[in-house]
């Protein structure tokens, strides 16, 4: 058989697998490992993929996920989430749909010491929602808030997706992070605004909130010191090169720790914290060994390199190829989740991103906002699913009509990154 063909076939039938409900680190290596085979023998195939997970968990760089994730994870645990929420409360709660707007603020405070849109989720999950109900929000109105606010987390830094992509494609960690903050801050900003249009179109949706006194604001501040400190030690620390991604997430994981100690954590709560992140680490670490090694065979195969010079040359404006792409990657984020999707598509997209002109810094941007667009679009919005799974009592379409005021939103955050590239790349050239 031609090797572009296999490759073409390759992809099918890894498709199919992750359709069927097969994980995509199992469906992508058993593809692989059958497709080396074919291509070249099986002692080849076995040993390149047993060589390959090694060699690439070897990386310096990859240092930084798992701190990134005990970040994430200690912060819950120990209740510095709660204490974050609560001040944005106080701040907020007078506003038109206050409480909404708390917990955006609040999931953008959890994003910069998480990096994990799925976790914070389900944090607001348990902490917002709850307290949203009982001052008299429609339930579809809070959870739509709660499974949107979740995307902030990949893209304020730390971005866990960013720095997988960042790895994969072998682009610079910290400037990926550095571009993520603006375009996060805009996405925050714009579901403000959406909560704002919705309560103001319905005010029945969300009740007002009890003004809080000045002063009670001013004692609320400390709540949040913790946070702060965190996204000034990451974000200046990698902006103004003193430190990499991975020390600068070594400095705020001490910082996380010295709060969760100070709050006193209990050793149960530390322990589920640790296991936690181990847990999430090493979900991560397969699907990436598994995706590697699929990228292999489709390095022997030559079908990237293919479909990157039929791109290339197709005789179409490249911002018309760019628009398939977008298109394409938000009909794949109905049915597959975000992970998977950008570690198997990368290998063949990556290549004709970069051959028609287009920045590998900004594009990452772009799809990793597009992935995040995948974790609230139904059939199979994972954060959807997040927010039904923890409350069953509210009915998974009533979650999937709270999030459609956003999805508007959303498709004007994409434009913005579409027409604006020097807004996702100011941060990264001021690096320079």
């Amino acid at each position: 058989m031609d090797p572009i063909t296999l490759g073409y076939l390759g992809i099918a039938v890894l498709v199919i697998l992750v359709v069927i409900g097969v994980p995509v680190a199992y469906a992508s290596a058993f593809t692989g490992i059958v497709g080396m085979m074919i291509l070249r023998n099986p002692t080849v195939a076995t040993g390149l993929s047993g060589i390959i997970p090694y060699a690439n968990s070897g990386h310096y760089a990859l240092s930084v996920l798992p701190l990134f994730i005990t970040i994430g994870f200690l912060a819950m645990h120990a209740g510095i989430t709660t204490s974050a929420y609560d001040a944005a409360r106080k701040w907020v709660g007078r506003a038109p749909g206050g409480l909404a707007t708390a917990t955006i603020f609040a999931s953008a405070g959890f994003a910069a010491v998480s990096g994990a849109s799925t976790a914070s989720t389900a944090v607001f999950t348990r902490l917002a929602l709850p307290e949203m109900e009982a001052h008299g929000y429609d339930s579809r109105l809070a959870a739509g808030v709660v499974a949107v606010g979740g995307t902030l987390a990949a893209l304020i830094p730390p971005s866990a997706i960013l720095v997988i992509y960042g790895i994969i494609v072998e682009q610079s960690v910290a400037k990926l992070l550095m571009a993520g903050l603006l375009p996060g801050l805009l996405s925050m900003i714009v579901y403000l605004f959406v909560i704002t249009v919705v309560v103001k179109l319905n005010p029945g949706l969300a009740p007002l909130e009890p003004s809080t006194t000045f002063m009670e604001k001013i004692r609320a501040l400390p709540q949040v010191g913790g946070v702060f400190a965190v996204v000034g030690v990451i974000l200046g620390g990698i902006y103004l090169g003193w430190m990499t991604p991975t020390e600068s997430a070594g400095v705020a994981t001490a910082i996380i720790l010295g709060m969760a100690l100070f709050k006193r954590i209990g050793l149960k709560d530390f322990h589920n914290g640790l296991l936690d992140t181990v847990r999430t680490t090493v979900m991560i670490f397969m699907v990436i060994w598994g995706v590697l090694i699929f990228v292999r065979f489709l390095a022997f195969t030559g079908l990237p390199a293919s479909v990157t010079d039929l791109i290339v040359s197709l005789d179409v404006p490249r911002w018309m190829i760019l628009i398939g792409i977008i298109v394409m990657y938000l009909l794949m984020g109905m049915i597959l989740d975000g992970l998977g999707m950008m570690m198997l598509t990368l290998p063949v997209v990556f290549p004709a991103i970069v051959g028609l002109g287009y920045d590998p810094i900004w594009f990452g941007i772009l799809l990793v906002k597009l992935i995040e667009v995948g974790v609230v679009t139904p059939p199979v919005g994972l954060n959807c699913y997040v927010v039904n799974g923890i409350r069953p009592d509210i009915p998974l379409e009533s979650v999937f009509r709270g999030v459609a005021p956003f999805l508007v939103g959303e498709i004007f955050i994409i434009a913005i990154i579409v027409l604006f590239p020097d807004l996702v790349l100011l941060l990264p050239n001021l690096m320079n």
